[in-house]
């Protein structure tokens, strides 16, 4: 009988510390999902062999739901041929998204371009996965310098494809009240 109420008050132990350890991190208040995202990194696909890539990184806090030019972040592209091309940094100002789909925008904060810096670029990403797809605001015009003055969360349709094995964008879709 000893040995019952043993195992009995060693079960109660174990059963009373799990309890206060599931307390404790039972208080840490849930945390409130973001407005919108686009996050990750892809390479373009092109048969010539160019080395394109995008990164991003913006976000609309969930306060901020109701104005995506309040969106914070940054983004960045690289576009090298045969050891030719530039780069640039961008400071995220517009975002908006729906479904699979965002638009993201900013102004060029570092280039080695001639003439970017200061300049509002806007890329689009369509996140489907493993095959992502990408458009960007100097679609037509060939290059981010021969864009004038480009309004916020403004961008071309997603007609490139990403590079098998990149397309790893993630977009958190908006979802503002109407």
């Amino acid at each position: 009988m000893k040995r019952r109420t043993k195992i009995v008050v060693l079960g109660s132990a174990l059963l009373l510390t799990a309890g206060a350890a599931t307390a404790a991190t039972a208080s840490d208040a849930p945390r409130q999902r973001e407005a919108a995202a686009l996050t990750g990194t892809a390479k373009l696909y092109r048969s010539a062999g160019d080395d394109i890539t995008f990164s991003f990184d913006a976000h609309l806090a969930a306060e901020d739901k109701a104005d995506p030019s309040k969106a914070t972040g940054t983004f960045a592209f690289s576009h090298y041929l045969n050891g030719e091309g530039a780069r640039a940094e961008v400071k995220v100002d517009c975002l908006l998204t729906g479904g699979e789909v965002a638009v993201v925008s900013g102004v060029v904060t570092d280039s080695d371009l001639p003439g970017a810096k200061g300049k509002r670029v806007g890329v689009t990403v369509h996140d489907l996965g493993r095959h992502d797809r990408l458009g960007y605001s100097w679609a037509s015009t060939g290059s981010p310098v021969d864009t004038k003055e480009l309004p916020k969360c403004v961008s071309s349709a997603p007609f490139e494809k990403v590079r098998k094995g990149t397309g790893d964008f993630t977009v958190v879709p908006w979802q503002p009240e109407l």
